[in-house]
């Protein structure tokens, strides 16, 4: 049987290195994400994407300022500015690189082959060699695809169905962005058989 001192020093002696216990654990890991995008933070449809992304993350147990931090960095439209932003997000060693919308992923490809990288809206990632393939994207890249490309042709169909009579059709894209490379080309190869022509 236990004596009263002893069952008292031992109690004791438990509350007290509690605290210690305590102490010697490991603190828990904060995650840092890195965010870049050729976009505007100011952008509406961009505002929704932001929410998005939060809820899914809260979803899946990551609370900003509680067990994860988010780095931010937005190039505002300008392509030339991205290569620096990632490089800044490279150097604050993230945990992982997420891209959007399209181009963003290519230059964070870039700037680092080690930080994983999720790109989120990318046309073409298989056209543009951003992965190897969709099954299998391989490296330190993976994401989501919105099959911009595929739709080129259809658009021209729905053009030429609106405007029958339209023989050439003019593209606007920015060739800074490598992302939408691949699509002025996908509606050159298609326009003959709609009795069109492509001007770029």
């Amino acid at each position: 049987m236990i004596s009263r001192r002893a069952f008292v020093a031992g109690l004791t002696g438990s509350l007290l290195a509690a605290p210690l216990v305590a102490e010697a654990q490991p603190a828990r890991k904060v995650y840092r994400i890195g965010f870049l995008s050729l976009n505007s933070d100011l952008q509406e449809p961009y505002k929704r994407w932001d929410t998005a992304f939060r809820e899914g993350l809260r979803k899946l147990g990551y609370v900003e300022g509680d067990n994860v931090t988010i780095e931010q960095r937005y190039a505002a439209g300008r392509v030339e500015r991205l290569s620096t932003l990632g490089s800044e997000l490279v150097r604050l060693k993230v945990d992982v690189l997420v891209t959007a919308p399209a181009g963003s992923a290519l230059f964070a490809k870039k700037v680092t082959s080690a930080i994983p990288i999720v790109f989120i809206g990318e046309p073409d990632p298989v056209g543009t060699a951003l992965v190897a393939s969709l099954a299998r994207p391989g490296g330190n890249i993976t994401g989501l695809a919105d099959a911009h490309s595929d739709l080129v042709p259809k658009r021209l169909e729905l053009l030429k169905q609106v405007a029958p009579s339209a023989s050439r059709v003019a593209i606007l894209w920015n060739p800074a962005n490598a992302s939408t490379g691949p699509q002025p080309k996908i509606a050159e190869a298609a326009a003959p058989a709609l009795g069109a022509t492509v001007s770029r």
